[in-house]
């Protein structure tokens, strides 16, 4: 099926010359959005959701648009500078031949806003924005969203594990009630559920699932090593594998700064990539490690969604993501696009048990790798789900009544 079976403008189409044919979600998502109505859809990352709505929001537009003056269409709200980026590329690629000059503004925080305030002067059309920086620009009086014709949220799941709730909450009072209201997501836990409800009228589900075909090639391993040796080995699979390019994930901003730095300390080109840079160096560091111009990006689970990395051979989980939904979006940023990747985990004894949690929620089971050199030496502490380490072990309402009956 052609996309100009879907009911888009030539414009449209012209613009998607290097694209075969649509994606699964966009054959099911852009008839349904041309027809203006609400839509829920699940699909998972890499399933092409950006053009799903980009593309019958820019007809939308053209069928509505205003001459002065400009009045915000479009509102998409993004949980991270970088999808913001990536979204607003996405938009301006689309729109490349339409008849008419489309504003676009993307805002998030991280940098200065008066840019930013700068941009809207005059208004806009599409915004493409993190929830915080946008109620920021309401504050300073630098747009209204009393006319917004179409709201997306994008990667609605991340939104809430972010902590934007309150933010969402308050974006949605400053808008008109008659709107179109788009929720993409790659997981449909219950927080997006009770946030679909709120807004979403009458919606259309879409749950795109991937067949064995569309699968990603992802060779997953799991390696036991000391907590201590986990950078002395990462520096072995690097030379040994011959990776050219790696992602580590780590936990914490201060890991990936130190990774990285030892990564440094023995000759291999490393960067790493958190909350606490500023935009311009987060986009810088993430351009020069697509460029090859470093080796290894050592980042936090900040770069686990909404990145494309093209031709990324190796992701290593240096740290174990907090939930099996994170894992799942941390491996596949390799094996995209047709490309075999692996996935790395590092297995410390403190760790074993929460990554037995991990395979059971995906329904995985891996050997547990041991590499010469660096056979593990501690010894796994006993389960104790009393600790509340372990995402997904907590006590039951039951077990803490025992305890206070016992006076413990």
């Amino acid at each position: 099926m052609p996309f100009s079976s879907l009911g888009l403008s030539d414009s449209l189409v012209s613009a998607l010359s290097q694209y075969v044919a649509p994606t699964p979600v966009q054959s099911a998502a852009i008839p349904l959005v041309l027809k203006g109505g609400d839509v829920l859809a699940t699909a998972q990352t890499g399933s092409g959701k950006t053009m799903a709505f980009v593309l019958p929001l820019l007809q939308r537009w053209l069928a509505t648009r205003m001459e002065k003056p400009r009045r915000v269409h479009t509102l998409i709200l993004v949980p991270t500078r970088e999808l913001a980026a990536q979204v607003t590329k996405e938009v301006l690629r689309c729109a490349v031949h339409l008849p008419e000059r489309l504003k676009v503004v993307s805002a998030f925080g991280g940098v200065s806003i008066n840019p930013q305030m700068m941009a809207l002067r005059g208004g806009a059309d599409f915004i493409i924005a993190t929830p915080g920086r946008l109620l920021d620009l309401v504050d300073h009086n630098a747009l209204q969203l009393n006319h917004v014709s179409a709201l997306v949220l994008d990667e609605a799941d991340r939104l809430l594990d972010l902590g934007f709730a309150d933010e969402l909450s308050r974006v949605l009072a400053l808008l008109p009630k008659r709107r179109q209201n788009l929720l993409f997501s790659a997981t449909f836990p219950e927080e997006v559920q009770s946030l679909a409800d709120q807004i979403l009228h009458e919606p259309t589900r879409i749950e795109i699932e991937s067949a064995p075909a569309e699968m990603p090639v992802i060779e997953q391993r799991a390696i036991e090593v000391d907590t201590a040796q986990r950078t002395p080995l990462l520096r072995h699979l690097i030379k040994t594998e011959g990776w050219k390019r790696v992602l580590v994930f780590v936990a914490k901003q201060y890991t990936a700064e130190h990774v990285a730095d030892k990564l440094r300390r023995h000759g291999i080109g490393a960067v790493a990539f958190h909350g606490e840079l500023s935009q311009g160096a987060r986009m810088q560091a993430l351009a020069e490690f697509k460029d090859s111009f470093f080796q290894v990006l050592v980042a936090t689970d900040l770069a686990c969604r909404g990145l494309d990395i093209a031709q990324l051979p190796a992701v290593v989980n240096y740290d174990l993501p907090r939930s099996a939904v994170d894992y799942t979006h941390r491996i596949g940023r390799t094996g995209r696009a047709g490309e075999a990747g692996v996935a790395v985990s590092f297995i410390a004894a403190e760790s074993h048990a929460h990554f037995c949690l991990i395979e059971k929620r995906n329904h995985l089971s891996l050997v547990r790798e041991q590499i010469p050199g660096f056979e593990p030496m501690d010894q796994a502490p006993p389960p104790s789900p009393s600790t509340g380490g372990i995402k997904g072990w907590r006590k039951s309402k039951k077990d803490k009544l025992r305890e206070a009956a016992a006076g413990l």
